[in-house]
């Protein structure tokens, strides 16, 4: 029985991640006919014209595979409104998350995650009637808020129920592919409904999975039902967790390995049109083989930690490296055939890191800490947030100040740099679980079945 359980609540996380990256970038083809209706215009280009990339979180993490393309004739004030638009999610995320990871470590993981899931429930039905700019950054802000608790009470749901290894490694994997899933499905599945059914349909269809859902986990684990919680011991706080050094790291890694794929999404559609005179399918394209190695690199590095856990450090410094030299050869191309390599390497280091690097999270926490996961995930989702709201914002700058080939030599020096930090890692398969939660079990005296449960899991 707590085996099916843990199996539908997994089905549910996954679920909640696809709709959360489905819901950021099925609006890619509707956003060129509100800047048109801005200017007057009537319909703009229509579904074959996307105009926007996505960001991270949970995983934690929301990542796009396709890239961002605004609207070029737009002027100077409308790219801006475009880049606000598409990075405000990720700004309200990372505002909410040390409040939300607090919240998860208090009442529990199945609330925060229903809760989120009725937040994007309604930024769905949100983007199904907006009609402005105004709407549509409500809606896009809205979601954030759902994302920063049900991505991050997801993760942290998965890493709770599965808690021994490689299993909690294989879930946390499933999750990753269904993110890289909904990057991949949601422009085509948008662009087809729009252009047929018109813009509202495609939200509405994902308004009724989220309900759906939302009635999942409510039928599988009722949040107000669930008395496990009650006998938790108190999470570490967030700021406790921010200052261990271990986790410290792996939050670094989180956020310089997403950098590129955040800052590539919105500029290098341009200089693909600039440098080789791409067409618009070849724009559109670029990113869509990008998926396959992505979910290759979640398989290998399952399959690896599962034979070889002692090297999570490893496979993630390999990742970055990975990162770093195809960031570097990303100017270098001349065709669209070349420049689809080092975007797949891209993504391949990006799945190495991820899928490495979110257990070993987990295990911090159990070994370090107490094992409740809000805020340590809360974490992950901070590491992501930053590098994808900067993204929109500050890419396009900096490729007009500096230029493209520059940034690209930047975000892989910086990878290639912190590969070597991961080795301060090296030794934490090694540690031994602390008497941190212990402690506080002897120190408060035994508060329920949860408590003995661990304890023993801990002798054991």
């Amino acid at each position: 029985e707590a085996r099916r359980q843990r199996r539908l609540l997994l089905v549910v996380v996954c679920v909640a991640l696809l709709l959360d990256n489905m819901l950021y970038m099925v609006i890619v083809p509707i956003i060129p006919d509100y800047i048109a209706a801005m200017r007057g215009g009537g319909r703009a280009a229509g579904p074959s014209a996307p105009a926007g990339g996505n960001e991270s979180g949970s995983s934690g993490g929301n990542r796009s595979f396709l890239p961002a393309r605004y609207p070029p004739a737009a002027g100077d004030n409308e790219d801006v409104q475009i880049g606000v638009l598409f990075a405000s999610k990720a700004i309200l995320q990372l505002l909410v998350n040390p409040l939300s990871g607090t919240l998860i470590d208090r009442v529990g993981y199945e609330a925060p995650l229903l809760a989120g899931l009725a937040v994007m429930f309604l930024s769905t039905a949100t983007f199904a009637f907006a009609e402005n700019y105004a709407t549509l950054f409500a809606a896009r802000s809205l979601q954030g808020l759902g994302s920063a608790f049900a991505d991050t009470a997801g993760i942290a749901l998965i890493a709770d129920r599965y808690a021994e290894e490689p299993a909690r490694s294989r879930a946390l994997g499933t999750a990753l592919a269904c993110i890289s899933f909904g990057s991949l499905a949601a422009p085509p599945f948008g662009g087809v409904l729009y252009e047929f059914a018109g813009k509202r349909v495609p939200f509405l269809v994902l308004a009724c999975v989220c309900l759906l859902d939302g009635l999942l986990l409510l039928a599988v684990a009722p949040p107000c039902t669930t008395g496990a919680r009650a006998n938790m011991p108190v999470g570490t706080p967030i700021h406790r967790l921010m200052v261990d050094p271990y986790i410290a790291v792996v939050a670094g890694a989180l956020a310089t390995c997403n950098i590129p794929l955040a800052f590539l999404e919105p500029t290098i559609a341009n200089w693909m049109k600039e440098s080789m005179g791409a067409s618009e399918w070849e724009v559109g394209l670029t990113w869509l083989p990008a998926f396959f190695p992505h979910v290759l690199g979640v398989y290998v590095t399952v399959r690896l930690a599962a034979a070889y856990p002692h090297l999570q450090w490893f496979y993630g410094a390999l990742g970055m490296a990975i990162i770093g030299a195809s960031s570097c050869l990303v100017p270098a191309c001349r065709n669209f055939g070349q420049v689809i390599v080092p975007l797949c390497g891209i993504c391949f280091g990006i799945a190495l890191v991820d899928t490495a690097l979110l257990p070993t999270l987990a295990f911090l926490v159990d070994v370090r800490h107490v094992s409740v996961y809000g805020s340590v995930y809360a974490i992950a989702d901070i590491s992501y947030s930053v590098a994808y709201a900067l993204g929109p914002i500050v890419a396009g700058q900096i490729v007009h100040t500096m230029g493209f080939v520059q940034l690209n030599l930047g975000m892989g020096l910086a990878n290639v740099l912190y590969a070597p930090v991961l080795l301060f890692l090296k030794n934490v398969c090694q540690m031994k679980p602390s008497h941190s939660e212990t402690n506080i079990l002897l120190e408060e005296g035994p508060k329920g079945l949860y408590d003995t449960i661990k304890m023993e899991e801990r002798k054991g």
